[in-house]
């Protein structure tokens, strides 16, 4: 589905009455590492623009540059379609409850339907109130330890943002750095693995004769069972022939 042009690709990040402009800022740093840009700000105690807040920020100034700021939450959120609402307690209201990861893959179905997706976080001290999310269509509740289950404002934002980046984008979950190399061929290991069964029989390490042929296999093994790159088959073709020259020179 092709959104319109002004239809944001990202859920906004709404601070319910933020306490300090440190954690602001801090917070629109944690927005920015993952791809979010659209924060809003609801009632800062502090006042706004915060100063405070531009210095935490760093490289995501224009984050602040840009933010929403409301006077009350339903202004904030009155042009969303589907609101989530962070809390790490319960608070005895009926409303369906997602880890962040549920959530942000929710949010990325409805954002590409079309849809506006806002995240509510409230303010430092004691979080959101009942009455703040009693606004909100859901809840994510973030798995912590319930014995310290308070959550700095920009940890938490980081945590929802990570989780956003997982559902949106494109996200390498495992690779090597082969450092200017590439990975050994078949014959490259085939070499290797003969050159060392020539040079170790001439030494006679494949002894009692009667366990050699099961010492080969188990070192021909080893071999395959090594992701070598051309660059550790050459380093260990050296290595042999060092020792050799190494031992010849003793003798």
């Amino acid at each position: 589905m092709r959104l319109p042009l002004d239809h944001p690709a990202t859920p906004a990040i709404v601070l319910v009455r933020p306490q300090m402009g440190e954690n602001i800022g801090a917070a629109a740093r944690a927005m920015w590492n993952f791809g979010l840009d659209r924060m809003r700000l609801v009632a800062p105690r502090d006042g706004w623009p915060n100063p405070a807040a531009v210095a935490m920020a760093s490289g995501a100034g224009r984050l602040l540059d840009e933010a929403m700021l409301s006077g009350d939450l339903p202004g904030a959120v009155g042009d969303c379609d589907f609101v989530f609402a962070t809390t790490a307690r319960s608070r005895d209201l009926t409303k369906p409850i997602y880890s962040p990861e549920a959530a942000m893959a929710l949010a990325a179905e409805k954002i590409a339907c079309g849809q506006r997706v806002a995240v509510l976080f409230g303010p430092e001290r004691a979080g959101l109130e009942n009455e703040d999310i009693a606004r909100a269509n859901a809840i994510i509740s973030v798995p912590v330890n319930p014995k310290f289950a308070s959550l700095n404002l920009a940890q938490c934002v980081l945590l929802v943002g990570y989780e956003w980046m997982r559902q949106a984008g494109e996200i390498t979950h495992a690779s090597t750095e082969m450092a200017g190399t590439d990975w050994a061929r078949g014959e490259e290991v085939e070499h290797l693995a003969a050159h060392y069964d020539e040079r170790l029989t001439q030494a006679g390490f494949f002894f009692p004769e009667h366990k050699a042929q099961s010492m080969r296999t188990n070192l021909r093994n080893m071999w395959s069972r090594m992701p070598l790159t051309r660059a550790d088959v050459q380093m260990l073709h050296g290595v042999m022939r060092q020792m050799v020259r190494w031992a010849k020179r003793d003798d």
